[in-house]
């Protein structure tokens, strides 16, 4: 028998290779890790809110199985892909909500509770996708290590797979970017 990594890995190398089937015969395969990647995401949420972690999985496989021929190389790599879709669904969410909302000043943001996602802080969410694309123009990698760990809910191990890094450099990085997004949100306080 094939271990589930390793199915998950050859599923997404057929999907790669244009076979249609391997999405519909991946999502059993992957559905668990990413209930636990959108639980992550909303998980400091209110009982009432509005977007479910059911809502989040299937929007985001939607939009990952929309890419044909996504260049997977494997099972990590798809999560932290995944993780980042979940990011831009909330973030977009977020701007429809503040559309909706229309206005407000910006409140403090502190970096430890910008992805708790809920009508309250919506501005701050706002302002952690401002702060991570500025992040982005200057180090990308930072960006995608933020990503991979705060987002995604990677180890420091999964993160250095996907980014194919090493694990000391998934530290430093890690430490350094959550220095640079804590001054950049106070700086924009």
């Amino acid at each position: 028998m094939v271990p589930p990594e390793r199915e998950v890995t050859q599923l997404l190398l057929k999907w790669r290779a244009g076979d249609s089937d391997a999405a519909e015969e991946l999502m059993p395969l992957v559905y668990d890790e990413l209930r636990r990647l959108a639980h992550h995401h909303l998980w400091h949420e209110r009982a009432d809110h509005t977007f479910h972690t059911t809502d989040l999985v299937h929007e985001a496989f939607i939009n990952l199985v929309g890419h044909d021929q996504a260049p997977w190389q494997n099972r990590a790599h798809f999560f932290a892909v995944a993780a980042r879709v979940m990011r831009h669904i909330l973030i977009d969410y977020a701007r429809q909500r503040k559309r909706a909302k229309r206005g407000g000043g910006s409140p403090h943001l502190s970096l430890d509770r910008a992805v708790v996602f809920s009508e309250d802080r919506v501005e701050e969410l706002l302002s952690l996708d401002q702060a991570l694309t500025q992040l982005e123009t200057v180090d990308a990698r930072l960006c995608r290590v933020v990503e991979c760990r705060y987002f995604g809910g990677l180890t420091i191990e999964e993160t250095a797979e996907v980014l194919d890094i090493s694990p000391a450099t998934v530290k430093r990085d890690w430490l350094m970017a959550k220095a640079w997004l804590r001054r950049s949100l106070s700086d924009e306080r």
